[in-house]
């Protein structure tokens, strides 16, 4: 490596080693000097040679000493442009470090984020499902109400306004309420008593003259009618239905049926 090449190299080093390297070289350079200028006594005596000195100086690069010198220099420069690269690798590799460890840190927050993000999405899904189902179960029970109700609508018979309507619309009732009876012990006896007549009313008997006649299709009078009406018939002792209810109840309760009655009862 020659000396030429030295001022590339410094242009490559920061301020504080380009002084370095200089008051290293300004050492070397007065080094040189020193080794390369005769002494004193000499100097006295040959006045001509000190004056030569820089000639000298200039010619003697390629002695012994001056290769040492120029060898050294160019050692040092040399070791302190490894100083800086190995300054420069360590900034750099610390630099990476840094990096590195941001973009790590990124990377964990953004799977820390997404892993939010999911689990926030899981439990809006199963909040959605949820209602969703209770929803679907809501409207299954509507609909089964509905439904039941419509089938309810379309079992519940429509009786006709006549005797046998009655008859049978008052065994319904009987039935749901434990009533025993029958359509002919009901309607041999109905016959018998008021001919099919829901108005009929006896005001001879013994009833009519204590003040309580017989009334209606059973000829019941309106004290039995009070004490044996059927809930969710009329109040009304005229009512076919009503009365054809409350005679039965009373006749089950004396006699067991109303089909065990023959006559006056």
């Amino acid at each position: 490596m020659s000396a030429s090449s030295i001022p590339g190299r410094l242009r490559r080093l920061n301020k504080t080693q380009k002084l370095s390297v200089a008051g290293i070289s300004a050492v070397a350079a007065a080094a040189l000097s020193l080794s390369l200028v005769p002494g004193n006594a000499q100097a006295e005596t040959e006045p001509q040679a000190l004056s030569a000195a820089p000639v000298v100086f200039a010619s003697a690069a390629g002695a012994p000493q001056a290769r040492t010198i120029q060898a050294s220099i160019i050692e040092q420069h040399s070791t302190a442009e490894q100083l800086v690269k190995a300054a420069d690798a360590a900034k750099a590799k610390k630099a990476a470090a840094v990096k590195e460890k941001a973009q790590a840190a990124s990377k964990a927050e953004a799977k820390k984020a997404k892993a939010k993000a999911h689990h926030e999405a899981k439990v809006k899904a199963a909040a959605k499902a949820k209602a969703a189902s209770k929803a679907k179960a809501k409207k299954a029970v509507s609909t089964r109400t509905t439904q039941a109700a419509s089938r309810s609508e379309a079992r519940t018979p429509v009786y006709a306004n006549n005797l046998d309507g009655w008859i049978s619309e008052a065994l319904s009732i009987m039935r749901a309420n434990g009533i025993p009876g029958s359509y002919d012990g009901l309607h041999r006896n109905i016959m018998r008593e008021s001919t099919g007549n829901p108005n009929a009313m006896n005001g001879w008997d013994v009833n009519a003259q204590n003040g309580t006649p017989s009334i209606g299709l059973l000829q019941v009078i309106q004290p039995t009618f009070n004490a044996y009406h059927v809930s969710g018939t009329p109040s009304n002792i005229y009512d076919p239905v009503a009365n054809i209810t409350a005679a039965a109840n009373y006749a089950a309760d004396k006699y067991g049926s109303i089909d065990n009655v023959n006559s006056a009862y």
